[in-house]
This record gives structure tokens, sequence and C-alpha cells, in this order.
């Protein structure tokens, strides 16, 4: 009789325990990245030996409650930083140094996470929601590469920086010249170029209409009085076949092996790398074969003359605007003048057994006692999962599912108390024999 008593009060904790873990689930219902918990029940035999017939059992021992690590929905938010892992895998972070409200006792001690609501802190880390600094590879600033081989790390982001200007080493227009152009007659395409320091210099490819057939000359020029000389600036000799399309280029710095018109030197005053020197590509595809045959970017047709497309090589110095992770985890870096640079990658960490991890709480887990050793490394290898950016992934919790347990373990709650009126009313009856 009073092992009823110990049955009866097992099963009310183990059905506490499960309601305790639905509350959990349903509190965090839009916690970024939470795994929804299973309670997995086993029983209780007080005595193995014996004959089966005989053994009553004694009971629910305490349920084990393991994280459910199911594919949450992927929904895109408008954080620059957010990121979702769609797959397996977590994000790598470690405990911020101490001072911080994120500070533990070892600092070094590694975290993982499924919530990618990352931010930058005052110092240029990126870091999460807590202040636990997302782990990574960083831009080398020595050899200006970012080499995923390294160890990994704090992901730095140059927060407030510039970007150094490119200076131009190659030109080309798409354009087209008047064949019924009149001998003598001109057409001049403007180019700006950057020198070392990112200023800009107008130059200036002037074609000249020749009394020979389908010949025009072209020469380099330029106004701006920081540019003192030109060397080589022309003329270039352009023949066009019956065709329109462009047939031999010869002049000056003409390499037939490239296709390109070599060391244009432009002579600068104002401090820059001087001479400046520059390439004019006027082929698309460079003559080859016998009879030699290309695709040149000049035409000479009925047509006024025009350019479609004129492009310079270069990029003026620029501010960071912006910092964003995009797909695959690259932190990209956008400057004032358009261009965009990868200055880190975040790192994915693949747990074979991930429901075997901790949670420390603030979203992230530590590795158990019986956890397989995490293996960082990048997103979409090595069976790890993919990163989207611009996005975060939700909760799984499923409020359907866990009210239907929530009505099943509440009956299993009432059964387990009726079985404990029932077994004191039957002491009582027991007890009343004596009267």
């Amino acid at each position: 009789m009073p092992g009823s008593f110990i049955t009866a009060l097992s099963g009310l904790r183990g059905a506490s325990a499960a309601i305790d873990a639905i509350g959990n689930n349903l509190a965090n219902l839009n916690t970024v990245g939470f795994k929804a918990s299973g309670v997995s029940f086993q029983d209780v035999v007080a005595a193995v030996t014996g004959a089966s017939s005989h053994q009553i059992g004694s009971g629910v021992a305490s349920p084990q409650v393991l994280k459910q690590f199911v594919q949450g929905s992927i929904q895109t938010t408008r954080g620059i930083a957010d990121a979702a892992i769609q797959g397996d895998g977590f994000f790598a972070v470690r405990a911020a140094d101490s001072g911080s409200s994120a500070s533990i006792s070892d600092p070094t001690t590694s975290l993982y996470t499924r919530a990618g609501n990352f931010r930058i802190d005052q110092t240029g880390i990126l870091v999460t929601a807590t202040g636990e600094r997302v782990q990574g590879w960083s831009l080398n600033t020595l050899t200006g590469q970012l080499n995923t081989s390294d160890p990994i790390g704090d992901i730095v982001v140059p927060v407030g920086t510039n970007r150094a200007a490119r200076a131009t080493t190659s030109i080309n227009a798409n354009l087209n010249l008047d064949a019924s152009a009149t001998t003598g007659s001109t057409f001049a395409v403007p180019f700006n170029i950057y020198d070392s320091l990112g200023n800009a210099h107008v130059i200036s490819a002037t074609f000249t209409k020749q009394a020979a057939v389908n010949t025009w000359n072209a020469s380099i020029s330029s106004t701006d009085p920081t540019v003192t000389a030109i060397a080589p600036s022309g003329p270039w000799v352009f023949k066009f076949n019956t065709s329109g399309g462009l047939d031999t280029v010869s002049g000056t710095g003409y390499n037939a092996t490239t296709g390109d018109i070599e060391g244009i030197g432009l002579t600068l005053t104002n401090g820059a790398v001087t001479p400046l020197k520059v390439n004019w590509s006027p082929w698309q595809v460079v003559p080859a074969g016998t009879p030699l045959v290309g695709v040149g970017r000049l035409s000479q047709f009925a047509q006024p003359s025009a350019s479609s497309s004129i492009f310079q090589n270069n990029l003026p110095a620029a501010q960071l605007v912006n910092v964003s992770v995009g797909d695959g985890g690259a932190v990209l870096a956008q400057y004032s003048n358009g261009s965009q640079q990868e200055v880190a990658r975040l790192t994915l960490a693949s747990v074979r057994n991930p429901d075997t991890l901790v949670s420390t709480g603030n979203n992230n887990y530590r590795t158990g006692v019986g956890t397989a050793i995490p293996v960082v490394g990048i997103a979409a290898t090595g069976g790890r999962g993919t990163i989207v950016g611009g996005a975060l992934e939700s909760s799984n919790v499923d409020i359907a599912e866990e009210f239907t347990k929530l009505i099943i373990y509440q009956r299993a709650y009432s059964a387990n108390a009726r079985v404990i009126t029932t077994t004191d009313e039957i002491s009582q009856e027991t007890i009343n024999l004596k009267r």
C-alpha cells in the first residue's frame, strides 16, 4: 500500500516537470533561435529478480529534458548584422572580456548559439545581443587577405575607417565612329581617371577621320593643369573592315599579343605617383588565329559617333558607410564610392550530437560531458548548414503541439492525484477495521 503513494507521487513529479518544460517552451515562443525542449519518461522497477509476473513497478523516474534541434523558420529582417543558419551548425561565440555585462570567470570558454541577432559594439567588435563576441576570421591588416585557414578569433569591423584610392591602370570604351563622317571629323571620349592619392583627372581620347578608307587616328590629351605631359599620346591607327568591325590597331605601345595599348604615362605634379601608367584595351576578344580574327570594342557604322559605355578600373578614396552580414557569413564593408570589401567571415561549429549541449542562458550552449568535440569551419562545408544574411531563425516551438501535450500532462497529473486520494481512502478503510 505505501508503494502506491510513492508511485503516484513520482507520476505527479514527472507530469509537473513536463508542464514546466511546456511552460518554458511557450515563454520562449518569440526567442530568436530558441529550440524547444522535449520530455522523455522512463519507468522505475524496485526489484529486477523473480518472475516477471510479480513485477509491479515503482513509478516513473525523473524525466529527461532534451533540446530538439529542429530547424526553425527563417524570417527576413531589416537588421544589417542579422544572420540565420539554414541547416546544421552553430555560431561560435565567447564570453566578453572582464568588465562586460556578459563576462564570466573564464573568458576563453567556447559557447555556441543559433541566435544571429548580432550588433557592433563601441570598439568595432561583432557581438551577440547579450554581448558575447562572435568568432570567425578577420581581414589581415598587414597582408590585406582573409585566410580561413588561420585560427578563429573575435571579428573586428573597421568602424569609421577610410579606404585608400585605387589608381587607374586600365581604360576602355565601347563606341561607334560615324562611317559617313567627312575627312578631318573628330569625336572625343572623356575618361575620368584617378591617381594614387585619389585625385581625379580628365583625359580625352580624340578620334580623327583620315583620308584612307575606314581609318581613324586616335590621340590622348588633357587640359588638367596637374597633368604636364602624356607619353605616348598617339597617334594610334584604327582600321575597320567593310562590315564595320574593328580590323587592326597600330601605333606606339600597342601590344598585339595582349591587344592593349600599353604604358600611356601621365606626368603629374600633385604629389601622387608619377608617371601614372594606364593601358587602353580596344579589344573585347584579342585577335588570334590565321587570319587574325577578334572582337573590337569600337565599330564604324553610318550612325552618329557615340560611346555606349566607358570603363576605368579605378576607385576614389572613400569612407566606410555601412557594415552588413551577407549570405555565406561574409561580413561586408560598404564604402561611399560604391565599392564593398569582405572584411571578415563568420565560422560555423558542427556538433555531432547537439542534443547533449547544455544551455547556459542568453541563447547560448556549452559542451556537456557526452558532447562530441565541436569542429569549426566555413558554412556549407563538412555537413554544416548555410548562413542567410539579413535574416533570423525563429523559435521552433509549435503552439498546437505544446497545447496538446499540455492537455495530456494535465490529465496525467490529475490521474496520479486521483491515485493518491484513492490510496488514502483505502488506507482509511483499513484503519477502520480495528474499530
